[in-house]
């Protein structure tokens, strides 16, 4: 029971299978299924240019109730990526099994920020389900992020290490096996640079090819 949003393109041809990007967050704070149809501007744009694309909001996002957005905590496994990446691929795999247009062996992912993150994990850790990436403004490793953000997910990080390491992108980059683009401005205030740095020299170190 996933809130979900399909946009597929303005001239659809009957019986024709599409690619599929997912145009994620998928953590806390942040809403991607929205009863406002400017929302999605930009996902009509992609659609538009022969891809069907879907946002799916799965455990952990707001609005839905305190046992569904604090998943984090409640669930056990005391990291930002486990439940979030189980959610979306399960729901994508109901998704293409329902709608015969959605082509399960051409999805991409795209996101920004916390997607930016997801997205970099689903490429690492889900290419049975994710076969191409953009990771916008990754966070990389939460040690280099906003304490009173991260910490209210995953506690202090001497305390939880196992769970900073599980949601530690630099950990899985020698999982890399699918096409990955990274994006990034150099004056992000947010989400410092160093991120994008930090997971690209990794990847160079482990000898795998992506994009920047």
């Amino acid at each position: 029971d996933y809130p979900a949003v399909i946009i597929r393109p303005r001239d659809m041809q009957a019986g024709k299978k599409y690619p599929v990007i997912d145009f994620v967050y998928g953590g806390p704070t942040a809403n991607m299924v929205n009863a406002n149809a400017r929302s999605y501007a930009l996902n009509q744009w992609f659609a538009d240019q022969g891809f069907i694309v879907v946002s799916i909001d799965g455990r952990g996002t707001p609005r839905r109730g305190a046992k569904w957005s604090r998943v984090y905590k409640e669930s056990g496994a005391g990291n930002l990526i486990d439940a979030p990446l189980s959610d979306q691929c399960e729901a994508l795999i109901a998704l293409c099994a329902r709608f015969p247009e959605m082509d399960r062996d051409r999805i991409g992912v795209f996101g920004w920020s916390f997607g930016g993150y997801f997205s970099s994990m689903a490429a690492m850790r889900r290419p049975d389900v994710f076969k191409a990436a953009v990771a916008g403004a990754p966070v990389t490793d939460f040690r280099d992020y906003d304490t009173r953000y991260t910490e209210r997910y995953l506690g202090l990080p001497d305390v939880n290490r196992k769970g900073y390491e599980a949601s530690d992108v630099l950990t899985y980059c020698k999982d890399l096996s699918v096409p990955l683009l990274v994006v990034q401005g150099t004056a992000d205030d947010n989400v410092y640079f160093v991120h994008s740095l930090k997971l690209t020299d990794r990847l160079f170190r482990e000898g795998k090819p992506f994009e920047f």
